[in-house]
């Protein structure tokens, strides 16, 4: 599926400094909005390859939107409109010339409530494949469970692919969506709220899953659960009215936060 050229992919602006090349994800000076309503205010955050980096705020602070711009989900937002950069690989990603087919190769995203096909397991993850107009089987067969694998789901579903994916459980059906994601081999893996549909051991095994991932691949989570960005992340940024008011190593945002707000949000003083 295509995204028809809107008015709010913007043309390049000249006033926005270097390109820091040691990050794979960087935004630079970001401000998004949806009609007259600005989601995200002077937005600059920088993320490095195989780290898992977690959004932490109140809801409605711009999260979700913000983990959005790095796939052009919310291009099919009516009213939106961005200004500045998102800079992927070195790459700019919010102009007119970027493909889009491509650019979710390389950024793929799991969402907050499972949502396999009402197809097989065997058929879902190989379904990103086959879209990319991959014809040999034998090459898909081998992606299709080496993803299965990666996601700790393999001993579980291996005696039996042909079943409808629709068949397993929430935690297995998440699982199975992050196969979907990984079969296509993106650099970045997107999840919006992964675990808050799921039970308490399925969430485990998610976030157990997220270690493993990160030696291959970069992860980007918004999350509400506080306790869950200070056990999996590497780096924390705390949004709060549109803003990021800090970013920093994990283990400080959570033992020793600079700014007075972050402070307040994850003592549970409001948020």
């Amino acid at each position: 599926m295509k995204v028809e050229e809107k008015e709010h992919i913007m043309t390049e602006p000249k006033t926005i400094p270097e390109i820091n090349k040691k990050a794979l994800i960087e935004a630079r000076n970001v401000n998004v909005f949806y009609g007259h309503f600005q989601a995200l205010k002077d937005i600059n955050i920088s993320m490095n390859k195989n780290s898992v980096t977690a959004f932490i705020g109140p809801s409605g602070c711009g999260k979700s939107t913000f983990l959005r711009c790095f796939n052009r989900m919310n291009d099919y937002i009516d009213g939106y409109s961005i200004k500045g950069e998102i800079v992927i690989d070195q790459k700019k990603i919010n102009w007119k010339n970027v493909v889009i087919e491509e650019l979710r190769k390389e950024v793929g995203m799991v969402f907050q409530k499972p949502n396999p096909f009402p197809k097989t397991i065997f058929e879902n993850v190989a379904y990103g494949l086959k879209i990319q107009g991959i014809k040999d089987k034998s090459f898909i067969e081998e992606r299709v469970i080496k993803s299965i694998k990666d996601v700790a789901l393999w001993d579980e579903v291996k005696d039996d692919l042909k079943k409808s994916a629709l068949a397993l459980s929430g935690g297995q059906q998440q699982r199975l969506c992050i196969a979907r994601t990984l079969a296509v081999e993106p650099k970045i893996v997107l999840m919006d709220e992964p675990t808050s549909a799921l039970d308490p051991i399925s969430t485990a095994s998610i976030e157990e899953l997220m270690f493993e991932l990160k030696q291959k691949y970069t992860i980007v989570i918004v999350t509400h659960n506080m306790q869950q960005a200070a056990r999996i992340s590497d780096k924390t940024a705390f949004f709060y009215m549109g803003e990021i008011i800090e970013y920093d190593d994990t283990k400080i945002i959570f033992t020793n936060p600079k700014q007075e707000k972050t402070q307040n949000y994850i003592t549970g003083r409001f948020g």
